[in-house]
C-alpha cells in the first residue's frame, strides 16, 4: 500500500499501473452497429465486453473491481 504523499506523486502512466488490478473502466462502443460496452483495465488494456452498462459493471465488481464510466 503506497502512501497519500507516494500516491500523490505518481506520474499517469505510473498511476494506471498501479490501478490496472483494481479498477476497470467501461466505455460506450459500437459494434458492427450494435451498442456495446468495452471494458478496460485501468491502464487501458481491454479485458471484456458487455451488451450493457448494467452487465458490464457487474462483470467488473464480480471479478473484484472497482468500476467507473468513462464517456
Amino acid at each position: 500500500m503506497l502512501s497519500a504523499e507516494a500516491l500523490r506523486s505518481l506520474s499517469p502512466l505510473a498511476w494506471a499501473r498501479y490501478g490496472a488490478a483494481r479498477i476497470a473502466y467501461a466505455r460506450p462502443v459500437v459494434v458492427n452497429g450494435r451498442k456495446a460496452v468495452s471494458i478496460h483495465a485501468a491502464d487501458g488494456t481491454p479485458i471484456g465486453a458487455a451488451p450493457s452498462l448494467d452487465l458490464a459493471t457487474a462483470a467488473i465488481r464480480q471479478h473484484g473491481m472497482g468500476a467507473a464510466l468513462v464517456h
